[in-house]
This record gives C-alpha cells, sequence and structure tokens, in this order.
C-alpha cells in the first residue's frame, strides 16, 4: 500500500485509508477515527485477499493494533462498504454498527433463505433482458457471496442517533435510493458528514429497481437528496473518489441529473411501446459487461417505475409475461 492510498486529515481528525475493489470504481473510501472510545473504521471495504493484505499495511502503517479497533460502521449493505465487516469483527472483537433496514438487505441479499439471484433474473426476462445477457446472471451474482463472509453481528443505529467516533459527536441521518438505510453521519459542530454513497462527486449513485427491495427508489432517492441538501456542510466525505466541498450544489445537481434522465426517457416513448431493456440500451449502450449491464437495467427501471408513479409513463403487459412501457401525457 502506497502513501498515496493512506491520507490523514489532520484538521478533521480523520484518515482516509483507500481499500481496492473491482473496476470501474477501483476503491472505496474507508475512514478510522481515533478516540478515547477507541478505533472506529468507517466502511470497511469488500473482502477479497487483497483487501484484507492491504488492511495489515494500514494498521501496520498508522500504527494501530487490532485490539485498539472498538468500533466497525458500515454506511449501508454493498458488498465494497460491507463486506469486510464480519472478517474485521472476528479479528479484532470489534461492534460492527449499520441500520436495521440495511442489516435486513444484506439478508436479503445473501441470507440463508435468499432467492433475490433467481428474482432478478426474473425481473430482467420479464422487462425484455436476452437471454445472452439474464443467463450470465447467476455466477456473477454469486460471486460476491466471498466478499461478505462472514457475516457480522449487528448493533443497530437508527435516524436521529449521536454517537461518538474520534472523539466527537456524529449524529445519524438515514437516507434510501441507493440502497434501503443508508445511514450519513454528521458533525454538527464543524459541519463535516460522513455521506458514504448517498451523495458522491462527480458521479451518480447507481439507483436500482431490484426485487424485494424499495420499489420506488429513484422517488427515495431524490426525497432523501432534498433531505440531506438541507444540512450544513463544510466538507463532505464520500464512500468513492475525494472529499468535497460542494456538498449542498451537489445534492441539487443529482436533482437536476435525473429530472432530465426521466425526461429523456419519456422523450424515447414518444414512437411506440418499448421494454425495460430497450431504454437501457438506449441509455448506456450494449459496450457492458454483466456487472455494469445489471446496474444500468436496474436504474432504467427505477425511472421508468418513477414516470408510472407520475403518470407520465403506463406499464403495459404482454401476452407472454413480459411488459413493455408506453408514453403518458405531453413530451418533456
Amino acid at each position: 500500500m502506497s502513501r498515496s492510498e493512506i491520507e490523514v486529515f489532520e484538521q478533521e481528525e480523520l484518515v482516509r485509508v483507500r481499500i481496492s475493489m473491482a473496476p470501474p470504481l477501483r476503491w472505496v473510501n474507508s475512514y478510522i477515527l481515533r478516540g478515547e472510545e477507541g478505533v472506529t473504521i468507517v466502511d470497511p471495504g469488500p473482502r477479497t485477499d487483497l483487501a484484507e493484505s492491504e488492511w495489515v499495511t494500514a494498521l501496520r502503517e498508522l500504527d494501530i493494533s487490532p485490539r485498539e479497533i472498538a468500533s466497525i460502521v458500515v454506511t449501508h449493505h454493498h458488498p465494497d462498504h460491507y463486506g469486510m465487516a464480519g472478517y474485521l469483527q472476528l479479528l479484532t472483537g470489534a461492534e460492527v454498527f449499520m441500520s436495521r433496514r440495511a442489516h435486513e438487505e444484506t439478508q436479503r441479499m445473501w441470507g440463508t433463505d435468499s432467492n433475490v439471484n433467481e428474482a432478478l433474473l426474473q425481473l430482467y426476462r420479464k422487462h425484455g433482458m436476452p437471454s445472452s445477457w439474464y443467463e450470465q446472471l447467476p455466477e456473477h451474482l454469486e460471486g460476491f457471496l466471498a466478499q461478505v463472509t462472514p457475516s457480522p453481528e449487528v448493533t443497530y443505529w437508527a435516524e436521529g442517533d449521536a454517537l461518538v467516533m474520534g472523539g466527537r459527536d456524529w449524529v445519524a441521518v438515514e437516507s434510501a435510493g441507493h440502497a434501503p438505510g443508508h445511514l450519513s453521519f454528521y458533525d454538527p459542530e464543524r459541519r463535516l458528514i460522513l455521506c458514504g454513497d448517498a451523495v458522491l462527486p462527480q458521479i451518480s449513485p447507481n439507483i436500482s429497481l431490484l426485487p424485494g427491495s424499495d420499489p420506488q427508489p429513484l422517488q427515495s432517492f431524490m426525497n432523501s437528496l432534498s433531505k440531506l441538501g438541507a444540512y450544513k456542510v463544510v466538507k463532505a466525505f464520500p464512500g468513492h473518489r475525494n472529499p468535497f466541498s460542494h456538498f449542498t450544489e451537489r445534492t441539487q445537481d443529482l436533482l437536476i441529473h435525473h429530472e432530465e434522465r426521466l425526461d429523456l426517457i419519456h422523450s424515447l416513448l414518444t414512437e411506440r411501446d418499448q421494454t425495460g431493456f430497450e431504454i437501457c440500451t438506449a441509455l448506456f449502450g450494449m459496450e457492458l459487461g454483466i456487472h455494469q449491464m445489471r446496474f444500468a437495467m436496474s436504474e432504467a427501471l427505477a425511472h421508468l417505475v418513477e414516470l408510472v408513479r407520475q403518470g407520465r409513463a403506463i406499464e403495459i403487459p404482454g401476452s407472454d409475461g413480459s411488459c413493455f412501457y408506453r408514453r403518458s401525457g405531453p413530451v418533456g
């Protein structure tokens, strides 16, 4: 691990450790805060051999022993944030904290009774994805199990809970859209926020319609952006890319981006009824691997169900169990 992958923010009294993950993001930001209560790690990254070795190096470079780690905090359930939590808990004995809703998502995705892999295949097939794509899903999705094993024992934090990290008081702020039960952590005294993937600089967090999860993820995300944008933030520490100061402006930019995306999809429905997969490929093209195609497909569906909710599109069932979307209402 190079020096550039460990960055000390002295004024904010925290350390960023960049933990490797698969492209295109390439790394996730993990944060370390030290206080009298012990060391807190926020979002430890995915469970991989490389990530394990990176944590060994980071803790050695920062002169932190495993017994000093008292808390592991997870903003949301995605493997690149949650995955290493159980492994580090076994290594350190630390408590793992996340929201109840986020923990429910881990059970829905990877619990012993989970059927989400088959349900996602059926969802995509219903919305027009060709078999050459959806037949790749089982192997792809099963590959994440190793990244989230073992599962941690979890203690719940909820909206409004006050917590101490790095000797400072932080307040939990729950949001949704990118991930149900996502927690950000706000320091009202210094106006700092650890925002996970709720708000990202430069890139838009993926908003996915997934079976059994939030039925209106884009509406949830846009409501959450309005909520988060009301916080006075001097500096935001995100899950990906670099810390940034334009937090409020970024929430507005993301709202505008999704309004424009809704208008674009509405305009694509003017000529004929289309499947979700046709809308997906019109937006994102076909030059994607299955990982990115999964994100693209579920994001297209999230926008389509929002257009239906707004009364700007209707879902038309096909005779074979498929469905199509038709424009409703004026263009634009």
